[in-house]
């Protein structure tokens, strides 16, 4: 199977099974993803996020997505428990269908890793 074809899969199970859960159903789109991994990873889901915590909780899981990529590495933890990354290198000039590729892999990797997706 091509590398393509099995990240389309991989891609289109992820949607499918996160829409059902969180959803009802609804297609969920590539930022709603990006937030769901961003509120996994701070760990606080009985919360309610104002608009700019919202942006906060994308860029958590941006970088958490691209630290196995080596973009990124883990810092330390706020008060409030808030994580902070470093940048490690700077992302490369891709174009929107590129980055778009970048995330969904990235995110396909974060739910092989956590056994969501097999």
């Amino acid at each position: 199977m091509s590398r393509d074809l099995e990240l389309k899969q991989r891609w289109e199970l992820v949607v499918e099974k996160l829409s059902n859960q969180f959803a009802d159903g609804e297609t969920l789109d590539l930022d709603a993803i990006i937030y769901l991994i961003g509120v996994q990873e701070l760990g606080q889901f009985n919360r309610k996020f104002k608009k700019d915590h919202k942006l906060d909780l994308m860029h958590i899981a941006i970088c958490r997505l691209l630290e196995p990529y080596g973009y990124y590495e883990f810092d330390y933890y706020d008060d409030d428990k808030w994580p902070h990354y470093k940048v490690k290198a700077q992302l490369p000039n891709l174009k929107a269908g590129e980055q778009s590729i970048l995330m969904k892999e990235a995110i396909v990797n974060y739910f092989l890793t956590s056994e969501y997706i097999e």
